[in-house]
C-alpha cells in the first residue's frame, strides 16, 4: 500500500505543479488586459488588497493568525517590497508597452539572476564553470529577445523590457534574501503578512498618484484584476508553499521551464500576439542556459 500512496501523492503534486504553471503563466496575459484601462500602480494595489484579504480569511478559517507584531515584521516588509510591490509594478508598467509573450520570456532570466546573487551573498552556492557557461548562454538569449536595435539604444520598447528584467532581478533578490531569513513559523502566516505589507505599501501611492476614483475602467480590466488577485497571487502562494514543503525546491524548480512557453502560448491564443522567430529562439536559448547552469546541482541530488 505504501508505494501506491506514494504514487498518488506524486501525481497530486505533479498536478499542482502544472496548475501553478498555468496560473502563473496566465498572469502575464491578464496583466496585459488589465493595463488597458487600469494604471499599473492601481492595478498592483488592487491585486495585493484582493490577495491579502483572501489569505487572511484563509488563515482565519484554518484557526491561525498573522505573525505577532514586532521585529518579525521588518523582514516581511522587505520581502513584500522586493517580492511583490516592486516587481508587480515593473511587470505591469512594462506590459503597457510590450507584448505579454515578451514579458514572460524576459522573466525567465530570474533563475539566472538568482545564481549570480547567490554567488555573492551565500556561502555555499558559488558560480562554477558550468554555471558560468549557463549564465552566458542565458544572457545571449536575452540579447536575442531584445534585438540588435536595443543594444544601440534605439529600441522603442527597450525601457519596458528593461523594467520587466528589473522585476526578474527583484524576484532573484527576494529568493536570496529568503534563504538568509530565520526559518520557522507557519509559511502561510508569513505569506499573509507579506501580502498585507505589500498592500499597505502600494495603496497610499495609488491613491495619491492615480486617484483611482476618477478612472474609467472597463469590465474586462476589472475581471482581469480580480483574477490576478485571487489566482496568481493568493491561491498560487498557497500552492507554492505546499509544494516546497512537500517536495522541496528541486521538484518545484521545474516550474521555471514550463511557465515561459505557456505564457507565450496564452498571449498568442487569447490576445492575438505575434510569436516571432527571435522570441522562440530566445526562449530556447534562455531555458538551455538555465538547464546547464543547474545541471551539476541536479546530478548531485
Amino acid at each position: 500500500m505504501a508505494p501506491i500512496e506514494h504514487d498518488r501523492s506524486l501525481h497530486l503534486h505533479i498536478g499542482l505543479l502544472l496548475l501553478l504553471a498555468v496560473i502563473w503563466s496566465s498572469s502575464f496575459t491578464m496583466i496585459k488586459v488589465a493595463v488597458e484601462s487600469i494604471p499599473p500602480l492601481t492595478l498592483v494595489a488592487a491585486r495585493l488588497v484582493i490577495a491579502a484579504v483572501f489569505l487572511i480569511v484563509f488563515l482565519k478559517v484554518r484557526g491561525k493568525h498573522l505573525p505577532s507584531f514586532g521585529k518579525a515584521w521588518m523582514p516581511l516588509a522587505i520581502v513584500a517590497f522586493t517580492g511583490n510591490s516592486l516587481p508587480f509594478f515593473l511587470i505591469s508598467w512594462g506590459e503597457a508597452g510590450i507584448d505579454s509573450g515578451q514579458a514572460v520570456i524576459m522573466m525567465a532570466v530570474m533563475p539566472l539572476a538568482t545564481l549570480v546573487l547567490a554567488h555573492f551573498y551565500t556561502q555555499t552556492d558559488k558560480i562554477t564553470p558550468l554555471k558560468f557557461i549557463g549564465l552566458s548562454i542565458g544572457l545571449l538569449g536575452v540579447l536575442i529577445l531584445v534585438g540588435p536595435s536595443a543594444l544601440s539604444g534605439l529600441g522603442g520598447s527597450f525601457i519596458r523590457e528593461l523594467a520587466v528584467a528589473g522585476a526578474a532581478i527583484s524576484y532573484a533578490i527576494t529568493t536570496v534574501y529568503i534563504r538568509r531569513m530565520p526559518t520557522g513559523g507557519d509559511p502561510i502566516e508569513r505569506s499573509s503578512g507579506v501580502m498585507l505589507c505589500a498592500a499597505l505599501q502600494m495603496v497610499p501611492i495609488s491613491l495619491m498618484i492615480d486617484q483611482p476614483w476618477l478612472l474609467e475602467i472597463s469590465s474586462a480590466s476589472i475581471w482581469a484584476n480580480l483574477y490576478l488577485g485571487l489566482f496568481p497571487t493568493a491561491l498560487a502562494a498557497i500552492i507554492h508553499f505546499h509544494l516546497i514543503a512537500a517536495r522541496g525546491t528541486t521538484f518545484f524548480s521545474v516550474v521555471n521551464y514550463i511557465i515561459p512557453g505557456m505564457g507565450v502560448a496564452w498571449g498568442a491564443m487569447f490576445l492575438g500576439e505575434q510569436v516571432t522567430w527571435n522570441m522562440i529562439v530566445a526562449l530556447v536559448v534562455i531555458l538551455s542556459g538555465i538547464a546547464i547552469a543547474n545541471l551539476k546541482r541536479v546530478q548531485k541530488q
